[in-house]
């Protein structure tokens, strides 16, 4: 696979707060990274880097060779809330990036209409928000991303929002979408089996400031079903992530009650 993302000595620091210190990293094109760690290790502050919503305090982070300097339209970002527009309807909230690039025609149309009917909305397209269930706004949330045509899909705890078995769903739908297109993706989750469920490899972050403690790949066979969830070779990975990350989880709750 060739390399589309790269991050070199990666710093950030708000005033006297260090997020970040060293964020060394390489991704290959069509690779799903899952990114885990405690709370305040500088997961989100790492993601909005990449898509340019924060400038780094040091280091570079590059997209296909070309640094990262502000966002653009090869970066898709999928926020932990929906953020729909409540007067525009499934369609028009999942064509409003094209719409702001000013490229809305035909084919436009057409692509938004086959996204919504790939995460799973065809008929609802005139549907408003507030007809609609969460799983159903998060899915026109993907869709809005992806009618961008991203080069990377970078997704924020996206399903925190949701009951447990709508979560679960929303994972084998994410899979299926990612299986037809496969986009470079960077998912930000607080649920070890969550990344591990979804992921190539997950990168866990240590307390702050935030540093790369170890990737750990995750060799489960592709396709995956929920079951595999089951299995004592998921497991193994959960309980290793965990134990790499539990005294500073602990450490951090610690820290929010004082």
């Amino acid at each position: 696979m060739a390399r589309k993302l790269q991050v070199s000595h990666l710093g950030k620091t708000f005033g006297e707060l260090r997020a970040l210190q060293d964020i060394n990293l390489a991704v290959e094109r069509g690779e799903f990274i899952a990114l885990v760690g405690p709370s305040g290790c500088g997961k989100t502050t790492f993601l909005r880097i990449v898509a340019g919503l924060e400038p780094a305090s040091s280091g570079e982070v590059t997209l296909d060779g070309r640094a990262v300097r502000g966002p653009g339209g090869d970066r898709g970002f999928v926020f932990q809330s929906d953020n729909l527009l409540p007067w525009r309807t499934v369609f028009a909230n999942a064509i409003i990036g094209r719409e702001v690039a000013g490229h809305v025609g035909a084919a436009e149309r057409r692509r938004t209409m086959e996204l919504l009917k790939l995460v799973g909305l065809e008929g609802f397209e005139h549907y408003h928000p507030r007809q609609l269930s969460g799983g159903m706004r998060q899915r026109v949330n993907l869709a809005r991303a992806l009618a961008i045509d991203p080069q990377i899909l970078l997704m924020d705890e996206p399903f925190s929002s949701l009951d447990a078995q709508t979560r679960e769903i929303m994972q084998t739908e994410l899979m299926r979408i990612w299986e037809d297109g496969r986009k470079t993706v960077l998912f930000v989750t607080h649920q070890i089996d969550e990344a591990v469920f979804l992921a190539d490899r997950v990168l866990v972050f240590a307390r702050r400031p935030g540093r790369l403690r170890e990737s750990v790949v995750i060799e489960l066979p592709r396709p995956r079903s929920l079951a595999i969830k089951r299995t004592a070779e998921f497991v193994r990975y959960v309980d290793h992530i965990w134990r790499l990350i539990e005294d500073d989880v602990r450490a951090s709750v610690i820290e929010e009650k004082v």
